[in-house]
């Protein structure tokens, strides 16, 4: 049987194996869309600011750049906006105290997901999922130093050249993540210490050899129990939780540390699978034509701008004029025996043709990164109502993306987080102990995008509200009974995205109007009594006078 380090670095092989027909075409798009992103691909991370001047210095053309960076921008704003919340918890229980514990966990969730930082690594990681269609986020507890758990969450974009991933499930999550990185000696022996470093780390830090690479490999995936080991699946101790986490020095086969995790830490979402792949495509292989195309009109424009501003000559070599030593500028004189010796020369160019090319070339790449739907260029500001017709014109464009986003990377996000306040208490601390009756939960999501998708049964709502309302001029006022009015209202609040905590359900509508009348009919009451005694009063002194 092979041992653990053989069995890593075979798997660790198969999954590059696996990825490598992928390579190619990220590559590429990294280069045209995200030049900064491309340096890992092609090996040159020890000169990072080298390798980036050296890759935007072959980008003629920022339309691609530009177009990129507003479609993460406007991923981020639609669908994990930090100004308000973008997901709910359903206990899948009827009554509101359920009901509301859960919107207050979500709140709960949401403030402390962005204060650990989610929004700005959400952001990178969307750098990644424009170009190359996924991405790869690190969930986990956050830790000192020393590795303490001190509470709240933490969030790492993983590179993507780093990662090599795989799914034990025939197209399901991926569940299984190997990274390969390098770290200094130094930060080797600051991580795991000095004992547990491999003993050529050990005496490299030793000799002052800080700054020399040590490649390590993270690998996470199912932890896999055989025969009598299965019974230990249900233990608490890393050994035995569900996924497993090992931390190896490549070249030593030499084991760091060893742990595991209750679920597995990492979202990868895919924007579009590669069949027979954990992999995927993004919205950057779309455009990659278009963005090489218009790269190489603008290159040449480029060569040809100083022969368009300063012209083309032709010379005759007559024994008076060389044209080897001819210079041709403003303020010089150029001596010839002939006025004909030296000529202009028609290049019989149109540059009409490449500007008209590159237009139509940026105005494919903004249309596919739908950028021009809500970031018009130039023209009036648009209505409410062009909004939202763009807004729903985005949403039955990526209709498909934003399922696979939901399903993969914010499910996981939130799945992962509140186990974690769950675990170390945080939950209960903040909001009392959960409600007997909750058993399981549903992620809802009331973001923008979702929101949107939303608008059709508010608007729906209205309608059959108007409509009714027509009708009871012919019908009557019965016919208002079709609707159930606060079940109606109580919907169309949480589709408008109102926190539940300030919605009154129909139970509790219930509730407080029977409660207002039995203060309205104690008021009636009271009223009646004190007249009552008033007039009783008034006929008593009547009856003293008259005495």
């Amino acid at each position: 049987m092979l041992d653990r380090t053989e069995r890593l670095r075979r798997r660790l092989t198969q999954l590059e194996n696996l990825r490598q027909p992928c390579e190619d075409i990220w590559r590429e798009v990294f280069e045209y869309l995200a030049p900064e992103r491309s340096i890992g691909w092609n090996n040159d991370t020890t000169d990072a600011a080298g390798a980036n001047r050296a890759q935007r210095a072959r980008i003629y053309d920022g339309t691609a750049i530009d177009s990129a960076e507003v479609l993460k921008s406007n991923i981020s704003s639609w669908m994990t906006p930090e100004n308000s919340r973008w997901f709910a918890l359903d206990g899948g229980q009827d009554d509101e105290m359920t009901t509301r514990w859960m919107d207050g966990a979500a709140q709960f969730l949401f403030e402390h997901i962005h204060s650990a930082g989610f929004g700005a690594v959400a952001g990178e990681c969307y750098g990644d999922l424009v170009p190359a269609g996924c991405f790869v986020m690190y969930i986990d507890e956050a830790r000192d130093e020393r590795g303490n758990v001190i509470g709240g969450f933490n969030f790492e974009q993983w590179p993507l050249h780093q990662c090599f991933v795989a799914s034990s499930r025939p197209a399901g999550r991926v569940d299984t993540i190997y990274r390969k990185f390098c770290m200094t000696v130094e930060q080797a022996v600051a991580e795991y210490g000095l004992d547990k470093v491999s003993e050529d780390t050990r005496r490299k830090f030793e000799a002052g050899k800080l700054d020399e690479k040590v490649e390590v490999l993270w690998a996470i995936e199912p932890r896999r129990f055989e025969g009598d080991d299965a019974a230990k699946a249900r233990g608490v101790l890393a050994r035995n939780l569900p996924f497993q986490s090992i931390h190896m020095e490549c070249g030593k086969k030499h084991i760091l540390r060893e742990g595991g995790y209750h679920e597995f830490p990492c979202a990868v979402p895919r924007w579009r699978l590669i069949p027979g792949t954990p992999y995927a495509t993004g919205i950057g292989s779309n455009v990659l034509p278009d963005t090489k195309t218009l790269n190489e009109i603008v290159k040449l424009e480029l060569a040809s701008l100083d022969i368009a501003v300063a012209g083309m000559w032709k010379a005759v070599d007559d024994g008076v004029l060389n044209p080897k030593t001819v210079r041709v500028g403003p303020r010089k004189i150029v001596m010839m025996a002939d006025i004909n010796s030296m000529q202009p020369l028609e290049t019989k160019a149109n540059f009409n043709v490449s500007f008209s090319k590159g237009d139509q070339l940026r105005q494919h790449i903004r249309k596919a990164m739908m950028t021009d739907l809500l970031t018009p260029v130039g023209g009036p500001v648009r209505s409410a109502t062009e909004i939202a017709q763009n807004m729903n014109q985005i949403r039955q464009l990526m209709a498909p993306v934003v399922g696979r986003m939901q399903s993969e990377f914010l499910q996981t996000v939130i799945e992962r987080c509140f186990n974690i306040a769950l675990r170390a208490g945080a939950l209960v601390a903040a909001l009392g102990a959960m409600p007997q009756s909750l058993r399981e939960y549903q992620v809802k999501y009331i973001s923008p995008l979702a929101r949107s998708q939303k608008m059709e049964e508010v608007t729906a709502i209205d309608q059959f509200a108007a409509g009714l309302m027509a009708a009871v001029p012919v019908l009557g006022a019965p016919v208002l009974d079709s609707l159930k009015t606060d079940e109606a209202m109580y919907e169309k609040g949480l589709a408008l995205g109102v926190p539940a905590k300030l919605l009154r359900g129909p139970e509790e509508l219930a509730e407080k109007r029977e409660m207002d009348n039995r203060n309205r009919q104690a008021a009636e009451q009271q009223a009646q009594q004190q007249q009552l005694q008033q007039v009783a009063g008034e006929e008593a002194i009547k009856a003293s006078v008259a005495a």
